[in-house]
């Protein structure tokens, strides 16, 4: 069926107005289904998403259940064989508010409120539901083919936590029931990596009820961890970058001038020490500004390369946590460049060339975009205009493909995000290079010039892994676990066959830990079959060696990769060459 849109639209238009319009469409079906079988519901908001659609409503205490959810989703189901016609009509400002007020839609007349006075209000019909929207919709339901509802969660009305926390039902919709499962497929697949699963059979990480939203690293995850470290270490070593750590707490003053306090104050923790404000650190920038500032610098020694790993601290609700994605405190692998106006586009480059080849390490593709000035932002006109045509400048220079997000840049400067793209091709903002021309004016930072005049110097912050936390999420989701033979916590499990084989597991042990091979010994007295499976699916061991009598008396192993069932014995001493070659080279396979 040629599908024409109630704005003129029709089916060859843009895939993605398609899905917005085809998804925009399912949220009112779904918003007259639940009025139809709760009619006290009132409804917020209900948007189209990127890849379904929800909407928060008002249930007046009403907690819904599996069976209401499926409920919900069959009375869709008959409101779409109804093939309701969906038709679109205007009021002016005070008849909408009336009709709203008429139908119990509180929410919705005050959302009036935020509209400009002399606003038309654009509503939509289809049978006996009328919703207040922009538009546009699919003409009749019967348009609507594939979707599903997927689940509920609560959401504060305009996204406020002062505000009624309301119910929103969430759901997914596609032009085609192919799509819509091979999506689904994807969700299935996406929930057998859920870190958070992995990471508790993996015994990496941990979170308690005591400390909600703050990760403790297990001695398997510290491991996976400080392997990261040694790795940003490396390349920032040979990029000639230097290290520093500054403080976690600092005075309040100092986030007054970095323009932290105005802007992110709601997310900062706050003490008092000898009666005066300190603020947990959000961001590690204000710091590396104060290592800068502790001595005169000339111009021969920028740029300036500061790297810091530093433990910040943000406040965020306790509703939007999520494993190692969402957390209050995490590991950022920052650092700061302070150089010269003319050094920007090569800065910018080299960073770009560091965070490329730490994205290529792990297998990950991605994409850039440029964020320009925020609403709320701080500095001139000319300095956002120089900081947005600096980084526009330096990405065309290297034949970079990108795309504007308008309004999304920091307080203080545009910034160039990339965005990777993992194994089920969701994508993830990582990396980050922020342009400033703000920091350095406030604090007054000065650097000599080549005729000894004094000259301010410009700044770069910028991350590869982004949080270390949210990265090793990432990481275990992206490889379902199983981890490249260099990052993985436990790279070779040894599995005795028998007691008599015990010594020589041992040896063969301290032989790979000698060769600073990450090693295991198993010796329960458990069949080798059992230990085997457990090595292989849950704690995804690259590498099992069994042990027996044979092994022993040729000094060889049995060598059994992770995702095969086949055995190959090799000599002990040509296993600890190859597994120490494969680790050094930092190979992605094993």
């Amino acid at each position: 069926m040629k599908i024409i849109y109630n704005n003129g639209l029709t089916d060859e238009c843009p895939k993605e107005d398609e899905l917005h319009i085809l998804r925009h469409t399912a949220a009112h079906v779904l918003a007259q289904a639940v009025k139809r079988l709760f009619p006290h519901a009132v409804f917020a908001y209900g948007p189209a998403t990127d890849n379904g659609f929800y909407y928060d409503m008002d249930l007046g205490g009403t907690k819904l259940s599996d069976s209401d959810l499926q409920a919900i989703e069959a009375e869709m189901r008959k409101i779409v064989k109804e093939n309701l016609a969906v038709k679109p009509f205007a009021l002016e400002r005070q008849e909408a508010i009336s009709l709203l007020e008429q139908n119990g839609e509180k929410y919705k007349a005050e959302h009036i409120s935020d509209l400009e006075d002399d606003a038309v209000i654009s509503f939509y019909r289809q049978g006996e539901y009328t919703d207040m929207c922009t538009g546009p919709h699919l003409c009749y339901t019967k348009a609507l083919k594939a979707f599903k509802i997927i689940g509920q969660s609560g959401a504060y009305w305009k996204n406020n936590k002062n505000n009624k926390m309301l119910t929103r039902i969430k759901g997914i919709a596609f032009p085609s029931q192919q799509e819509l499962d091979d999506y689904l497929k994807l969700l299935e697949e996406a929930e057998k990596r859920d870190h958070r699963k992995i990471g508790k059979e993996m015994e990496l990480f941990m979170f308690c009820d005591e400390a909600p939203g703050f990760p403790f690293f297990l001695p398997k995850g510290m491991m996976l961890k400080n392997v990261l470290v040694d790795y940003w270490r490396e390349l920032h070593t040979r990029e000639k970058y230097v290290e520093v750590s500054t403080p976690l707490i600092m005075n309040r003053k100092l986030w007054e001038i970095s323009g932290h306090w105005d802007h992110y104050k709601d997310n900062m923790y706050s003490t008092k020490i000898d009666e005066e404000d300190y603020c947990i650190k959000p961001m590690n920038c204000p710091g590396g500004v104060m290592v800068y500032k502790s001595r005169p610098h000339s111009y021969r020694e920028l740029p300036l390369r500061v790297g810091e790993l530093g433990l910040v601290h943000r406040h965020e609700l306790k509703g939007a946590l999520h494993g190692l994605f969402r957390v209050r405190c995490f590991t950022q692998d920052d650092a700061h460049i302070f150089m010269r106006r003319e050094q920007i586009a090569s800065e910018i480059a080299n960073v770009v060339h560091l965070i490329d080849e730490v994205y290529q390490k792990f297998g990950f593709q991605y994409f850039i975009e440029l964020s320009t000035r925020p609403e709320n932002s701080m500095g001139s006109d000319e300095d956002w205009e120089a900081a947005t045509d600096g980084l526009k400048e330096a990405l065309e220079q290297l034949s970079l493909p990108y795309s504007i997000n308008e309004g999304d840049g920091a307080f203080y400067g545009p910034k160039i995000d990339f965005h990777l793209r993992d194994s089920l091709g969701r994508t993830w903002q990582c990396g980050t290079i922020q342009l400033d021309f703000q920091m350095p004016l406030n604090f007054g930072l000065e650097y000599t010039g080549e005729k000894g005049e004094r000259q301010r110097p410009i700044m770069i912050h910028r991350v590869c892994f982004g949080s270390i936390e949210r990265f090793i999420g990432i990481l275990t989701e992206h490889f379902a676990g199983k981890f490249p033979i260099w990052l993985a916590p436990v790279q070779v499990k040894v599995l005795p066959v028998s007691e008599k084989t015990t010594a020589y597991s041992e040896e063969v042990c301290r032989i790979l830990r000698q060769s600073g091979i990450r090693c295991e010994l198993d010796s329960r007295n458990e069949k080798v079959g059992y230990k085997i499976r457990e090595a292989q699916v849950i704690e995804r061991v690259p590498y099992m060696v069994v042990v027996g009598e044979r092994e022993k008396e040729q000094r060889t192993v049995s060598v059994r990769r992770r995702d095969t069932a086949k055995a190959e014995e090799i000599a002990l001493d040509a296993f600890v060459s190859k597994l120490s070659d494969s680790i050094k080279r930092r190979e992605t396979s094993i």
